[in-house]
């Protein structure tokens, strides 16, 4: 019983042996994937809106170029949190061509914030992170009309 089983884990061994054996490596099977050289520049990276009012626009733009020799293709666009939504160009952007990315923050939340934008192309550089900031003041505080006392005829 023990020779039978030495000799099934040896032809076992030695079928596995084989099958690693016909294998390429990988170095001759990987094909290099194209370099792009789209190169994607903004005009600024951070977006200050300073001091806003509660309920105000909220609406920015964040303007780039594309300064490479091929096609600049915006991937995705996202905010840090669901206040914060982008809108990004869909269309390529050809060498020498501008663009914009579109930001709208919900002014309706009262207080400093900072937040984040991800924007991945085919730019070789990599991901990208745009940055907004600023303060909302709080809503205006609400009165309620007082009405005077009225006192029952006797």
């Amino acid at each position: 019983m023990k020779k039978l089983f030495f000799v099934l884990a040896l032809a076992s061994a030695s079928f596995f042996g084989m099958a690693q054996g016909t294998a390429t490596s990988p170095s001759t099977t990987t094909a290099t994937a194209p370099t792009s050289n789209a190169k994607i520049v903004f005009t600024s990276e951070t977006i200050d809106y300073g001091t806003i009012e509660n309920g105000s626009n909220g609406e920015r733009e964040f303007k780039f170029k594309n300064t490479g020799t091929d096609a600049l293709i915006i991937s995705t666009c996202r905010g840090s949190c669901g206040c914060t939504v982008p809108t990004c160009p869909t269309e390529p952007i050809m060498p020498n061509q501008s663009g914009v990315i579109k930001v709208k923050y919900d002014t309706n939340r009262t207080g400093q914030f900072t937040k984040q934008v991800t924007v991945e192309s085919n730019d070789p550089s990599g991901t990208k992170i745009l940055k907004i900031q600023g303060n909302v003041n709080p809503p205006p505080a609400t009165t309620t009309p007082t009405t005077p006392a009225t006192t029952s005829p006797k």
